[in-house]
């Protein structure tokens, strides 16, 4: 089933926000085939935190089209000893440039959130109507409550202004641009690099984190541009709509992916001193598949890909 388009992009101007990062690399690449025209600015040129800077670019630059993928994000440890920074720099990029939007008169803004906006021991898999229904999981619930704001945000302006703003809410993402600095990276990319190096090593141990029984669901970032493309051109309405595969794997599985994608020999072995997070967390996909989008890369494909970025590039790789 296709969707009827009510909102094309071709000849309009596409800001992506945070185009350096790997959703929004894959945004800015997906728009390539869309005709229109995507505008970017680096991080020496805008700050995004700046409100009158942030505020006098969109102005000036006048884009049709928002997709606001500029974030600071990082895995349990990084939210676990940074929480002001988390959502104080979440909290302004968002008011800066949802309000900025209003200004500019943005026709259309895509926000993209997280899954991590879902209470702790929601019901699986989690529908958007589990916002708001339960505590949060204490690791991330800084940046978790920034991401929420930013959701209410784009529903209240568009109850009090009329504006066409919508919300993505993404699972776990990877691939191409991903981080693989071992104190702020996510689970998918922080085992890559470690099976690498005991792989380099020639280590006969792979240590994971926790006990490995958690269950997560992981999507490729190319998907996910593509998902958030589909709902620019698809979607109009008051609620968030998940972003993700519907399909999950445990950590322990994922390790034993990753290290046979890496081609690391050894054994697994967990580290239960180490915090495990939500035990599960799998999004609910029913409106995203209603809009009639589907993911096309299966985890050990995409895995493959994120890997051969990762050699290509380096942990700091660009």
């Amino acid at each position: 089933m296709q969707t009827e388009v009510i909102f094309p992009l071709a000849g309009r101007r596409v800001w992506v926000a945070g185009h350096r990062g790997m959703v929004g690399s894959a945004i800015a690449r997906r728009l390539s085939s869309e005709g229109c025209e995507v505008l970017s600015v680096g991080r020496a040129e805008l700050d995004l935190t700046d409100q009158a800077a942030t505020y006098a670019w969109m102005a000036a630059n006048r884009p049709d089209v928002v997709f606001l993928a500029a974030a600071k994000v990082g895995g349990i440890l990084a939210n676990d000893s940074f929480p002001a920074d988390f959502i104080r720099d979440n909290l302004q990029i968002e008011m800066n440039i949802i309000e900025g939007a209003r200004r500019a008169e943005v026709a259309k803004l895509v926000f993209l959130g997280s899954s991590c906006i879902y209470p702790k021991f929601a019901a699986q898999p989690m529908t958007e109507d589990a916002l708001l229904t339960g505590s949060l999981e204490p690791t991330n619930e800084w940046y978790a409550i920034a991401k929420i704001a930013g959701i209410k945000m784009c529903q209240a302006y568009r109850l009090q202004y009329g504006c066409d703003f919508i919300s993505a809410m993404p699972t776990n993402l990877y691939g191409p641009g991903d981080n693989f600095d071992l104190q702020s990276s996510h689970v998918m990319p922080a085992l890559m690099r470690k099976a690498h190096e005991a792989k380099l090593a020639g280590k006969s141990q792979l240590v994971m984190w926790g006990t490995g029984s958690p269950r997560r669901e992981f999507m490729h970032c190319d998907d996910c541009a593509d998902a958030v493309v589909h709902m620019a051109k698809t979607y109009s309405d008051l609620s968030h709509i998940n972003v993700g595969t519907g399909e999950d794997i445990s950590i322990a599985e994922l390790t034993r992916l990753v290290a046979d994608v890496v081609g690391f020999k050894g054994d697994v072995v967990s580290d239960p001193t180490k915090p495990d997070g939500t035990p599960r967390k799998l999004l609910d996909i029913s409106r995203l598949r209603a809009l009639g989008w589907s993911p096309r890369f299966g985890l050990r494909e995409g895995a493959a890909s994120a890997y051969q970025w990762y050699l290509n590039h380096g942990a700091n790789g660009r």
